[in-house]
C-alpha cells in the first residue's frame, strides 16, 4: 500500500487544466476504447471515439476544482490473492485480477432476480427476463467461502438480488454469514416484505446488521414514475416497524434522477435526523445510463457527485457544505496505522477518489445538523495519524506510546465551543482510541452517534474509467467462483454470469409447483 498526495506530474498541465490518458468502453459495442479525461469549462470531461460508432463524450465530475481537492486523497492498495489470470486486459479478466488494487470491503451476493415488484425502469427481473437466476444455498455458501479466503478476509456482505426477501431461506443465509465471521450482514431490498413485522424480527434474530432501504423521496412522484405505484407509506411502515422491534441500523437508498427527486435531497436528508434513532444513513446513488442514449440526454441527465453536494449545500441551507465532505480513501491512513499496530492484515478503504463521497452529522437536540468537520479538525487528525506511520516507520516505537500520544493531541483537535450540546466529546474520542486498537465494535458504536450522508457514483458505459474499476472495494461474488468489480460487474458481466447460471422461468415455477405471478405481495 502507499500513501500519496496530489502530484501535477501525474497530468498534462495546459495552463489551470489538465488531461490525463485512460481506457474506456464503447457504451454501444461495449469494446474497450482508449479515453482521455480532460477539463472544460470548469468541469472534467471524459472523451473517447469508437471506430466503429464513433465519438463519445460525458461529464466524468461536475466541478473540477473539486475533482483536483479530492486527488490528494489518493491511496493504492494491494491484494494477495487472486481468482484469475490477465489474459484479455482489464476490466475483461476481473475475477479479481492481478491488475486490482483493493481487497473486498463489501460483497455483494444476488441471491435471486425474483422480485415482487415490476418496476417500468426495471428490465432484468425475472418476469421481465423469463429466466430465474437463483443461486442454491450451498453455492452461496462458496461464494462467501471465497469471499472469507481473501486476505484480510472480506468483512462485510450484502444479499442483494431481485427482492432478496422472496427466498424463504434467507433468515439462514444470514445465520450462516454470521457463523462464517462477516463483522457486518446487509440486506439491499424494497422493504415491501418488512411491513410484516414478525419477518423483520425472524432477520433481526437472525444477525443481520443493516436494512439498505431503496428510498426514493418524501413524495409519491418518484415512485411513480420509477416503481409505478406510491410505495412511500410502505417505506415509513418500514422505519415504524424497526422502532417497535428494536432494529436500529437502517441506510436509506436513493436512486438520484434529475428532475425526478433531485429537489428531495433536502427532504431526505431531514427525514432521516427526524429518525436518526434508527436510520444511520443515506447512500444517494445518481441514475446510471444504459442503452443508447444521446450526448445531449446524457450532458443535461448526468448527476455527479459535485452536482450532489450542492443539491445538499442549497437544499440544506448551508448546514451542510461542500467542505464537510471527504472522498472515500481520506480514511485509509487509519487502517494502515492499525495495521502497524496490531502487526495483522486489515480491510482499507482504498476505493478510487472520484468513485464516492462522506460526511457525517451529528444531529443535535433541537433537531439541527452539525458536520462532524465543524467542530473536529480533519485535516489535523489525519495529518496526525500519517505522522504516527512515518513514526512506527522509522523506529521500533511501542505502539502503547503511540496511542498514548494520539490520545494527548486529540483533544486540541476539537473545538468543544462548537461541539453539539448532545455529544459525549469524551466518549467520542474513547471510541476513536478503541478503534485504532482494532476495536470492530467501537467502530461500530462510533457509527451509531452520527448519521452518515453519502454518495456513491457507480459507472456506467458511458463515462466508465479503468483506473476506478482497478480500485473498486465493492465487489460481486459469483457462482463460478470470481469476485467482480461493483461497475465491471453490471456493465460487462452480469449479463454471462446470469445466462450461465439461470433457467427459464416456466420450468423454475415447474420445478417448485408454482404457477402465475409467484412473488407478488398485496400490498
Amino acid at each position: 500500500m502507499s500513501l500519496k498526495v496530489f502530484n501535477p506530474k501525474n497530468y498534462n498541465i495546459h495552463g489551470d487544466e489538465m488531461e490525463k490518458k485512460t481506457l474506456s468502453l464503447c457504451p454501444i459495442c461495449l469494446k474497450r476504447i482508449p479515453a482521455t479525461i480532460v477539463e472544460e469549462d470548469g468541469k472534467i470531461i471524459i472523451k473517447k471515439t469508437c471506430p466503429e460508432h464513433g465519438e463519445f463524450k460525458d461529464i466524468y465530475w461536475g466541478d473540477a476544482n473539486l475533482y483536483k481537492k479530492f486527488e490528494k486523497y489518493e491511496f493504492v492498495g494491494k491484494i494477495s490473492i487472486t481468482n484469475t489470470k490477465i489474459k484479455n486486459g482489464c476490466p475483461l479478466d476481473c475475477g479479481l485480477c492481478p491488475n486490482h488494487k483493493s481487497t473486498t470491503i463489501l460483497a455483494n451476493i444476488d441471491i435471486t432476480n425474483r422480485c415482487n415488484l415490476n418496476c417500468p425502469i426495471c428490465f432484468a427481473n425475472a418476469n421481465k427476463s423469463g429466466k430465474v437466476y437463483e443461486p442454491s444455498f450451498e453455492e452461496i455458501k462458496r461464494m462467501m467461502e471465497n469471499l472469507r479466503r481473501e486476505i484480510p478476509p472480506t468483512p462485510a456482505i450484502q444479499f442483494a438480488g431481485g427482492e432478496p426477501t422472496v427466498r424463504g431461506d434467507l433468515p439462514e443465509l444470514i445465520k450462516l454469514a454470521n457463523e462464517m465471521g462477516f463483522l457486518h450482514i446487509q440486506l439491499a431490498t424494497n422493504g415491501i416484505k418488512l411491513k410484516n413485522i414478525n419477518y423483520l424480527k425472524k432477520l433481526k434474530e437472525a444477525g443481520l446488521s443493516t436494512i439498505y432501504l431503496q428510498f426514493d423521496g418524501l413524495s409519491e412522484r418518484p415512485y411513480l414514475i420509477a416503481r409505478g405505484k406510491n410505495l412511500l407509506p410502505i417505506k415509513q411502515k418500514v422505519i415504524e416497524n424497526c422502532k417497535k422491534v428494536g432494529f436500529d441500523s437502517v441506510v436509506l437508498v436513493p436512486t438520484l434522477v434529475r428532475g425526478v427527486n433531485d429537489g428531495e435531497v433536502g427532504d431526505i436528508i431531514r427525514y432521516a435526523a427526524e429518525n436518526v434513532n434508527v436510520i444511520r444513513g443515506i447512500n444517494f446513488q445518481p441514475v446510471s445510463f444504459t442503452g443508447r442514449v444521446d450526448e445531449k440526454t446524457l450532458l443535461e441527465g448526468r448527476i455527479t457527485i459535485p452536482d450532489f453536494i450542492k443539491l445538499v449545500e442549497e437544499q440544506t441551507g448551508g448546514d451542510i457544505s461542500e467542505e464537510d465532505f471527504y472522498p472515500v480513501p481520506s480514511v485509509a491512513p487509519i487502517s494502515v496505522l492499525v495495521e502497524k499496530l496490531t502487526g495483522e492484515k486489515k480491510p482499507t478503504l482504498s476505493a478510487h477518489q472520484h468513485c464516492g463521497t462522506s460526511t457525517y452529522v451529528f444531529v443535535d437536540e433541537d433537531g439541527k445538523l452539525i458536520p462532524l468537520t465543524r467542530f473536529i479538525d480533519v485535516e489535523g487528525f489525519l495529518e496526525l495519524i500519517k505522522e504516527k506511520i512515518e513514526e512506527l516507520g522509522r523506529s521500533k516505537m511501542h505502539d502503547v506510546k503511540v496511542l498514548g500520544e494520539i490520545a494527548i493531541k486529540l483533544p486540541s483537535l476539537i473545538d468543544l465551543n462548537k461541539a453539539p450540546k448532545s455529544v459525549n466529546i469524551k466518549k467520542i474520542i474513547d471510541l476513536i482510541l478503541s478503534v485504532l486498537k482494532s476495536d470492530y465494535d467501537a467502530l461500530a458504536e462510533l457509527h451509531y452517534h452520527m448519521l452518515m450522508i453519502s454518495c456513491m457514483h457507480f459507472m456506467d458505459p458511458y463515462n466508465f474509467d479503468v483506473r476506478r474499476v482497478q480500485r473498486c472495494c465493492i465487489h460481486y461474488a459469483t457462482p463460478d467462483n470470481r469476485i467482480i468489480p461493483f461497475c465491471s460487474y453490471n456493465t460487462l458481466h452480469r449479463q454471462e454470469v446470469e445466462d450461465k447460471f439461470s433457467i427459464p422461468l416456466e420450468e423454475w415455477r415447474k420445478i417448485h409447483k408454482i404457477g402465475g405471478d409467484d412473488d407478488r405481495d398485496d400490498y
